[in-house]
């Protein structure tokens, strides 16, 4: 893709532009306003930069290679120049395509059991346990926020908090369903059932404005079940949030009355906040038909298949007969296919918008 020099220009002329102001700003919150916004821009002045040089040395190469004197070495570097080019032109033309606001945030990641019974929550078991595995590997903190555990094992329904940079880029195309195809440890007739589980990846934004009034909100106060002996909760420390416009639920139960309060509304304000992105995401439903769907947490995603060993993401028709290994935490061939698919969509919407 050959970039018009005027869009490049435009994000030079931009930088520049914030940069002076941060020189020359006082007020706290323009501060941290044009701080946030240098980060956010910086790499992509960077990468702009790099290709203009790029593009420079070309030209005087090309004019080298005029001179026969210089002509040998010229063509040379030339050469290995003309091959390096196109990359540098994609790598600013990803930073430049529309992309998610929210690529860097940390995320709540909530799974639960679907239709299966005792084995769905088996399953959800080995979802979250796969999630957790992989965050590991990148060095992200997994924060158990409430979990019901099945009556057989595994989870009727865990969420958890997961920190660190980048967690809701690479996991937020998770979301949807997932479904398991095996033969339950209660089988007796080595029959394979199928079963699922839901998984919803939600973007974990501190600073997101998100207006709740009091008269919108009930909160209820219950007493958290235990384990037991002294675990047991004696009072009724829980919270529980309802949104009364919305309808949505939020519940924490940790010891402290006040921890749960402030817990519950952080939750609350998440999942308002994906309701919005969602909304938005409809919106823009035409635009998102040749994209990655991250939005509809009842699609069908992805199947896991124990007898053949297989894993398919049915939204780009892979398949990885690597099951043991992807359950494991080994998802970058996955994730890494996802992102390919939502970046090639990214880059055809910006061809677009420059044609």
């Amino acid at each position: 893709m050959r970039l018009p020099q005027a869009r490049l220009d435009q994000v030079l002329d931009r930088f520049h532009e914030v940069e002076a102001r941060m020189g020359a700003a006082s007020d706290g919150a323009e501060i941290v306003r044009l701080s946030k916004e240098h980060a956010e821009i910086k790499p992509v002045a960077d990468a702009v930069l790099g290709l203009a040089r790029a593009r420079a040395e070309m030209a005087d190469l090309e004019a080298m290679a005029a001179d026969p004197d210089m002509a040998e070495m010229a063509t040379e570097e030339l050469a290995a120049l003309k091959t390096r080019l196109p990359e540098l032109e994609r790598e600013v033309a990803l930073l430049l395509a529309p992309r998610d606001a929210d690529e860097n945030a940390s995320a709540v990641l909530e799974v639960r059991a679907g239709t299966g019974g005792d084995e769905a929550a088996l399953f959800a078991g080995d979802l979250f346990r796969m999630y957790s595995r992989y965050a590991a590997t990148r060095g992200w903190r997994v924060e158990v926020d409430s979990v019901s555990e099945g009556d057989a094992g595994g989870y009727k329904e865990i969420i958890a908090t997961v920190t660190g940079d980048g967690v809701f880029g690479r996991l937020k195309f998770e979301s949807g369903v997932h479904r398991v195809q095996r033969v339950p440890v209660t089988e007796a007739g080595g029959r394979i059932h199928t079963s699922a589980a839901t998984v919803a990846v939600l973007p974990e934004v501190e600073d997101v404005e998100i207006e709740i009034h009091d008269k919108d909100i009930r909160i209820d106060t219950f007493r958290a079940s235990g384990s037991g002996g002294q675990h047991v909760n004696k009072t009724d420390s829980a919270v529980r949030i309802t949104h009364l416009p919305t309808g949505i639920v939020t519940t924490s139960s940790e010891k402290s009355q006040h921890v749960n309060r402030d817990k519950a509304m952080k939750a609350l304000r998440i999942r308002l906040y994906d309701q919005q992105r969602q909304a938005k995401d409809a919106a823009r439903s035409d635009a998102r038909k040749s994209q990655v769907g991250s939005g509809d947490r009842s699609e069908r995603i992805r199947t896991y298949n124990f007898p053949q060993g297989r894993v398919t993401d049915h939204r780009i028709g892979l398949t990885l007969h690597s099951l043991p290994q992807v359950l494991e935490g080994e998802m970058d061939p996955l994730l890494d296919a996802l992102i390919a698919e939502d970046q090639a969509a990214r880059l055809s919407a910006l061809e677009a918008e420059l044609s």
